[in-house]
């Protein structure tokens, strides 16, 4: 029972070359199976956070390995995306571009400050990741970028300045702060209570 958590990590990070595989070898007939797995994928990091806190065993290793495979997974949506309709992507390539940008500038700053990548599950990336999930399934069910993307792209944009703003105020590294005003109060030595839904 212990080894759920992980397993359910593995589970996720399996996944990503398999959307991948599947767009690139039969293109537009991937998509709804792309679509299902991504939701797949969207499920097992949910409870792979749950079961983890029930069993407490949600320790720092297992809140980084977390985060880097969903990063891994989400580029791998992105990326199948972009070989089933690359159209879609192109006519938001500077957005998406700037967006890469900035979560390259995400980890740069972590390492150059802490030596480590960040780990922050700020509030705002997961309102961002519930539009990322949004902007993928318009795109893999209907076939539409549209707007949903655009609002995608801009709070994707938005929550990675508040990434960046968190690593800068925080005075040593840790993982799980809502957001750059909580950094402060870190920064300040002022104790604050996190929310449990914060660690999903």
């Amino acid at each position: 029972m212990m080894n759920v958590p992980y397993l359910l990590i593995l589970f996720r990070f399996l996944l990503a070359p398999t959307v991948v595989a599947l767009s690139f070898f039969i293109g537009e007939r991937a998509a709804y199976w792309v679509l299902v797995l991504m939701f797949l994928g969207l499920i097992s990091d949910i409870f792979d956070g749950i079961i983890a806190r029930k069993l407490k065993i949600d320790t720092e290793r297992m809140r980084r390995l977390d985060s880097q495979t969903d990063l891994v997974f989400w580029l791998c949506v992105a990326w199948s995306c972009y070989l089933i309709y690359p159209h879609l992507i192109k006519e938001n390539l500077i957005g998406v571009i700037a967006l890469l940008v900035m979560e390259a500038a995400c980890y740069l700053t972590s390492f150059v400050k802490f030596g480590k990548e960040t780990c922050t599950h700020a509030f705002l990336s997961k309102m961002w990741g519930l539009t990322l999930l949004a902007a993928f399934a318009s795109m893999l069910g209907f076939g539409y970028g549209g707007w949903v993307l655009k609002s995608c792209i801009i709070l994707g944009l938005i929550s990675q300045l508040d990434v960046i703003l968190i690593i800068l105020f925080l005075p040593k590294w840790t993982h799980d702060i809502p957001s750059f005003y909580h950094a402060i109060l870190i920064r300040k030595g002022v104790a604050f209570k996190k929310s449990k839904y914060l660690n999903s």
